[in-house]
């Protein structure tokens, strides 16, 4: 099969925000404790935080870490997470039915931050709580002023602020199932009133209100519209959450899943300009789509898991080779949509629907979704060039135009380096891909990574874990790259 990709220096997309590789740390099953935390481990550190997980997720260069939730910040006091360890309250946690022993919180949490070499993305507590507490964790956060919170801080042994400027404004608060769920009209007051106090608090912030938990919700649009009306002045983002699976072993409908997120994404920037057009503002309302992922192994064996546990084995899918696919697909269509989605969190990093896993007391093993989603963390920072992708298409999954090239490239302009990423779909051939890259001159290939396996359904363990790992790709012929079946491709050129 032939296909065809055509790009220009001249047609750019946008400046991508290094925070669209963002991920998400929640405190839920072993993303915490015994995942980034395991103070017994043979290599924690000073504070209790597993230096091998550390050591990973630096060498990945993760931008941005979403903290502490997910539905779990929905019944949070986040002052059960500061000062001294053996005064913190173990409590029930009523989203994910678990003892939280807080052991980690806030102040452990932003120094971790700084150790991976990552920011914070902190989200309050619009749950059960409101905007005066969602005032009060900036201040402690952020604020160098003597009073109350700022001083309990420095109290805790922090004296200079933490510098957290990414904030959520909740967690999925159109969601029947959150904690303190709350209508269009509910929430959009108490966002725009906590908005509002946080920025009054530190006007150096941006802030992400909730938009729809997925696509498929009662709400969508209506929710949309109702918080851009009410709180469109004091916010910066609005976030978006969907996951995708395969439930009904349908690969090739699978496969196509990333249209969805496109017409997600699509018909958000449109409500967005709608609103923006309506109340005749010059700001632009961009997108953090700050849960997206693989999420549905392990939905029947959590069923089993006994409540009341600290740490529990939840959420813990095994990836396999076509989830490395559509994960690859996912971020081509993160990054051909940089213009308008300037944040986004694959949910999550560590143990939990995670690329990252670790062994309790044991050892750090890769899933099949650490490649793409580790590639575009290195080599996806620059400029997203408008790509032109001529190709076949099938029909799948109730699509009728499914291409079966998936494409996405970056310039990077400090480094003098272009990055494609591109998935085959076709699941029996093979694709000639012709690259017509105009308006960079000579150009040479630096580096062709391919991640591939003949089965489908192949997946790493602890006991296995490169089963599915990247090889050497064929590389460029002429200007034409072979594009093995199924398979995850990225090269990175040298331009002269």
């Amino acid at each position: 099969m032939k296909a065809k990709i055509k790009a220009d220096r001249e047609k750019i997309i946008s400046k991508i925000d290094d925070r669209l590789y963002g991920s998400f740390i929640e405190h839920l099953g072993r993303a915490v404790y015994n995942g980034i935390y395991e103070p017994t481990h043979e290599t924690a550190d000073d504070m209790g935080f597993r230096q091998d997980v550390m050591d990973t997720i630096r060498d990945m260069k993760v931008p941005l870490v979403r903290y502490p939730g997910g539905n779990f910040v929905s019944g949070y006091h986040w002052e059960d997470g500061t000062g001294d360890k053996a005064k913190r309250p173990k409590r029930m946690e009523l989203a994910w039915s678990s003892i939280e022993t807080n052991e980690v919180g806030i102040d452990e949490f932003q120094e971790w931050a700084k150790r991976v070499d990552t920011e914070i993305m902190m989200a309050v507590n619009l749950g059960t709580r409101g905007p005066e507490e969602a005032g009060n964790l900036v201040e402690y956060c952020n604020s160098v002023t003597d009073t109350k919170y700022a001083n309990m801080r420095r109290e805790n042994g922090f004296d200079k602020p933490f510098g957290i400027r990414t904030w959520c404004l909740g967690n999925e608060m159109d969601g029947p199932w959150q904690i303190g769920h709350k209508t269009p009209q509910e929430y959009a007051r108490t966002a725009c009133e906590a908005a509002k106090i946080m920025k009054w608090t530190d006007d150096s912030i941006e802030l992400v209100a909730c938009g729809s938990s997925h696509l498929n919700m009662e709400t969508f649009g209506e929710w949309e519209e109702t918080v851009l009306r009410e709180a469109y002045d004091h916010i910066d983002y609005l976030s978006l959450h969907n996951y995708y699976g395969n439930p009904d072993n349908d690969t090739p409908g699978y496969l196509g899943c990333s249209l969805d997120m496109d017409s997600f994404i699509t018909q958000v920037v449109a409500i967005c300009d709608k609103i923006q057009k309506e109340k005749n503002s010059e700001k632009s309302i961009h997108l953090s789509f700050d849960e997206w992922n693989v999420w549905f192994h392990s939905s029947e064996q959590d069923k089993k898991i006994p409540k009341w546990q600290v740490a529990p084995p939840l959420l813990e899918d095994i990836y396999n080779m076509e989830d490395a696919l559509v994960v690859g697909c996912l971020l081509n269509t993160l990054i051909k949509h940089s213009d308008r989605v300037k944040i986004a969190c694959l949910a999550q990093l560590v143990n939990v629907i995670a690329p990252i896993m670790t062994v309790n007391d044991g050892k750090v093993w890769l899933q099949t979704i650490f490649y793409p989603y580790m590639y575009a963390c290195r080599y996806g920072r620059g400029e997203a060039l408008k790509t032109e992708v001529e190709c076949e298409t099938y029909a799948a999954g109730g699509k009728e135009a499914i291409p079966y090239v998936d494409c996405s490239m970056v310039w990077n302009e400090k480094e003098k380096e272009l990055t494609l990423f591109a998935v085959n779909r076709n699941l029996e051939d093979a694709v000639e891909l012709a690259l017509e890259i105009q308006g960079f001159g000579e150009w040479e290939l630096r580096e062709h990574c391919l991640l591939n396996h003949e089965d489908m359904k192949a997946v790493n363990s602890p006991e296995k874990p490169d089963v599915v790992a990247p090889k050497e790709g064929s590389g460029v012929m002429g200007n034409t790259v072979a594009l093995e079946p199924h398979s995850y491709n990225m090269l990175r050129f040298g331009v002269k």
